[in-house]
């Protein structure tokens, strides 16, 4: 991660950031540097009835490395600009989340992906200065069968992780966290293996300097499975936790108060870890009806278009839009929510939300939602204060 320095605090642990006493509140900038269909769809429209490109790997495979180069660099160069970080900073965020593929850093025979991403994010350290699959989805780069531990790319990714490393080990003031690997599916990959690759990857970092190393769950249970790991001998190690409620079901099934009760509980979870732990995926989304979210030409599971789904309301506005085309009801259930996790979430190190910007998916969008008034300014602020201790949901009419 890195620190928006102006509003870095005095260093901890030999860190420029004190995780154990001030609060992450920060932003994901996603959709920059591993493409996602369902926040940059114009990317991806002339595949949009078939063709077989759903991913980025898929896309610099189609394209060719001199035509994805060309279109990627144009991408790259305009969707995320020193006024956004100005914009991130005014709004008092400290920290910015920017995932990057291990293809940027270490590029593996045979990829088709290409390259040119390092000076972009060379050039986003400044503007902070001044203010194989892990999982199977799109949001690794590569969709389908889970191959990173089976296909023997766990010592590729710790290369990839030297490599950066490396290259921002003087940069320490503001790139104050790294994090090894974005959500390694549990169901998909030797859990020892994973372990052992957390193992390795904190040494690597460790080489480097003193940066936080950032693990994420696995979607395990950050107490009862990670308590006790990389606590004894380990400095600076932070669990990420990634905390939706509409990817299954029932959660979409869920009303307003459910969905604010259940992030509610999660508060006690966090402050019950036995390191510092962040949630470094959520958002204001109560529903999975952004066009492409579960997947490019795939439907929803709120609005039963998604196989295997049942209706559960009409996805109207959030499928595509803006924030200010919202139903009312829509932001004020958003609204409540978004406070109630805030609140919840800061039980211990802090939040980064999913995501600062897309092209057209409202209960994702950071950036309008707060321009909207839908998120607190400042972000310690709340209209809505005490849902988390309340005896009864405080939305009205519920």
């Amino acid at each position: 991660m890195v620190s928006i320095k102006s509003l870095a605090t005095a260093a901890r642990d030999g860190l420029n950031f004190d995780y154990s006493n001030d609060k992450v509140r920060g932003i994901n900038l996603g959709g920059w540097f591993v493409l996602e269909p369902w926040i940059t769809p114009s990317i991806f429209n002339q595949w949009a009835n078939g063709g077989g490109v759903v991913d980025e790997y898929t896309y610099t495979q189609a394209l060719g490395p001199a035509q994805a180069s060309s279109r990627l660099n144009q991408h790259w160069s305009t969707f995320i600009t020193q006024d956004d970080f100005n914009e991130i900073a005014s709004m008092g965020l400290n920290h910015v989340r920017i995932p990057i593929g291990y293809w940027a850093l270490n590029p593996q025979p045979g990829d088709p992906y290409v390259q040119g991403q390092l000076p972009y994010l060379d050039q986003a350290i400044g503007w902070a200065r001044t203010p194989g699959s892990q999982n199977g989805f799109d949001n690794s780069g590569r969709t389908g069968p889970i191959k990173w531990i089976s296909g023997g790319n766990a010592p590729a990714t710790v290369q990839a992780i030297a490599n950066l490393a490396s290259r921002y080990a003087r940069d320490s003031d503001v790139v104050t966290a790294i994090e090894l690997l974005n959500e390694p599916a549990s169901w998909g990959n030797d859990m020892g293996a994973v372990k052992k690759f957390y193992y390795d990857g904190w040494g690597t970092v460790r080489s480097n300097g003193q940066q936080a190393v950032v693990i994420h769950d696995a979607f395990l249970d950050i107490t009862s499975y990670w308590n006790g790991f990389m606590t004894s001998g380990f400095s600076n190690v932070i669990i990420d936790t990634h905390l939706y409620q509409i990817f299954s079901p029932g959660e979409v099934a869920m009303r307003p108060c459910e969905h604010i009760r259940t992030a509610c509980g999660q508060g006690p979870k966090l402050a019950s870890a036995d390191k510092r732990a962040i949630v470094g995926e959520w958002s204001g989304a109560q529903t999975d009806c952004a066009k492409w979210l579960n997947g490019l030409g795939k439907g929803a599971r709120y609005d039963g278009t998604f196989p295997g789904s049942s209706y559960n309301g009409n996805c109207q506005t959030k499928y595509q839009g803006t924030v200010d085309g919202l139903l009312n009801t829509d932001k004020i259930n958003l609204e409540y929510y978004i406070e109630a996790q805030m609140d919840a979430y800061e039980r211990n190190s802090g939040w980064v939300f999913w995501t600062w910007k897309t092209e057209s998916a409202p209960e994702w969008h950071f950036q309008n939602l707060t321009r909207a008034g839908l998120i607190p300014q400042p972000l310690t602020s709340r209209k809505h204060p005490g849902q988390c201790q309340a005896s009864a949901c405080m939305i009205p009419g519920y």
